[in-house]
């Protein structure tokens, strides 16, 4: 089965974008939710406001049910007129605050949140050893839930565009043999338990004039596959930056030096780690980069990162 679930996911990777899709002109990503807080609530979660010219995704919705609505107001972020939701993955710290979100912002406009893009998988039954035989994805019960206010949600089984420039990866093949997903947890299917790999793990792409700029949850299928199935969807391109979780806060040092190779491959000239990438793993992802604390830093509530000026680091990560 296991073979079966990574032959699946080798056989939805992204196919070479047309190269005369349009490129993002303005692009301007914000941080509402991770454990550093330059303003605001710092939790083990993560969210980010998308805006690329004049298009608005939440990427993500943090953990608890208030942390990105107080966030975004404490920032004088106005998320009402919000309608997509892109949800990385399963895990609590990405999805809890979607149904909160949802129902206080529709009040404002019904179109609010009204659309998640998720990839397969993210609803497949999930077992963590320690816990015997609860369920432990908490999507299951929460689709019923935002569907019931009117919400729709849209799966994704390839790369597919959301917006002109704005892409979302679908899928992510897993090309090279990273394990950046947690131990003892596993997927319940007809044929019997299998290891969860987190296969339904999603990233956007935004193919930006000079680069791409790619944008993660947690990471869970490597950043090393996240770069390899981005510049397979737009070949020649160099990933200009890099923002989000990459789950490598536990790394060990080999590790977190062959992944600054496949960075570095990349063309990576920005780097906001948030979330699980690890304070000390940024710091080290920075000196085998060879950038600068101005170019790569640890992300916090309130931290952005703009295609003209590049990372505002905010007061705290500064």
């Amino acid at each position: 089965m296991r073979r079966h679930v990574t032959t699946l996911v080798l056989a939805l990777a992204a196919a070479p974008l047309a190269a005369a899709e349009p490129k993002a002109k303005e692009v301007r990503i914000t941080v509402l939710s991770t454990m550093l807080a330059d303003a605001g609530l710092g939790e083990w979660g993560f969210a980010a406001l998308v805006e690329v010219d004049g298009y608005r995704l939440l990427f993500d919705t943090g953990a608890r049910e208030e942390t990105v609505l107080r966030n975004a107001e404490e920032l004088k972020v106005d998320l009402s007129g919000v309608t997509d939701v892109l949800l990385s993955h399963n895990h609590p710290d990405h999805t809890g605050g979607l149904l909160k979100l949802r129902g206080t912002l529709r009040a404002k406009n019904p179109a609010a949140l009204s659309r998640v893009h998720v990839a397969p998988g993210i609803f497949l039954p999930r077992r963590v050893a320690s816990r015997g035989d609860a369920e432990a994805n908490r999507m299951i019960a929460a689709r019923p839930a935002y569907e019931a206010t009117g919400g729709r949600i849209v799966e994704h089984a390839k790369a597919e565009a959301i917006a002109p420039g704005v892409w979302l990866t679908g899928p992510i093949a897993r090309r090279h043999p990273e394990r950046n997903y947690p131990k003892g947890v596993t997927v319940v299917s007809s044929a019997g338990a299998v290891e969860d790999t987190i296969p339904e793990d999603m990233s956007l792409v935004i193919d930006g004039k000079d680069g791409l700029v790619v944008l993660t949850g947690c990471g869970h299928a490597g950043i090393g596959n996240i770069l390899s199935q981005a510049r397979e969807m737009v070949p020649g391109a160099p990933v200009t930056a890099v923002l989000g979780g990459l789950h490598v806060y536990d790394a060990e040092e080999k590790t977190l030096a062959w992944t600054a190779e496949q960075m570095k491959q990349a063309g990576v000239r920005h780097l906001m780690g948030a979330h699980c990438t690890g304070i000390e793993s940024l710091y080290r992802l920075r000196a085998l980069l060879g950038l600068e604390r101005a170019t790569a830093v640890v992300g916090a509530v309130g931290s952005s990162y703009t295609s003209s000026g590049g990372i505002d680091a905010g007061r705290i990560a500064k």
